[in-house]
Parts: structure tokens; C-alpha cells; sequence
């Protein structure tokens, strides 16, 4: 029994630090890169606009999809190394 709980606590514990830094790289890409970089990126061209625009418009978009994948890589590895995949 104490086995198993510990198994699951360290399970968990690897899932919040998943989720940390998944939300960390969503906020840098969504609020640092399209918000507070804006006037830094507003130079370098991508798409016919400044690269800050892109991040505000695209870039946050096409992040928060690659991090649903990573997550969903991430998680099914997880599931493996402690014995509950599907």
C-alpha cells in the first residue's frame, strides 16, 4: 500500500512539472513575446508584418498546439514508466 501511494505521488509530481512548464513557455510565447517584447520584435519582418503582430496573432496559436501534443507525448511516456498506460 505504501508503495503504491508513493508510486502515485511521484506520478503526480511528474505531472505538475509537465503542466508547469508547459504553462510557462504558453505565457512567455503569449504575453512576453506578443505583449511585452512587441516594441524589441517590431523590427523583424515575418509574413508581411513585424515578427511581435505574428506572435500576438499566429505565434501563441501555433505554440499552444505544439504544447497540446507535447503534453499528450509527455503524458503517455509518463503512463508508461509508472505502469498506468491504457
Amino acid at each position: 500500500m505504501a508503495d503504491e501511494k508513493s508510486n502515485a505521488e511521484a506520478y503526480w509530481k511528474a505531472n505538475v512539472r509537465l503542466i508547469t512548464g508547459c504553462l510557462i513557455v504558453w505565457a512567455l510565447v503569449s504575453y512576453g513575446c506578443a505583449i511585452l517584447l512587441r516594441p524589441l520584435l517590431s523590427g523583424i519582418p515575418v509574413g508581411g508584418t513585424d515578427l511581435g503582430f505574428w506572435f500576438a496573432q499566429q505565434g501563441s496559436i501555433l505554440t499552444f498546439i505544439g504544447l497540446i501534443f507535447f503534453y499528450a507525448w509527455k503524458m503517455n511516456q509518463l503512463d508508461k514508466q509508472y505502469g498506468l498506460e491504457e
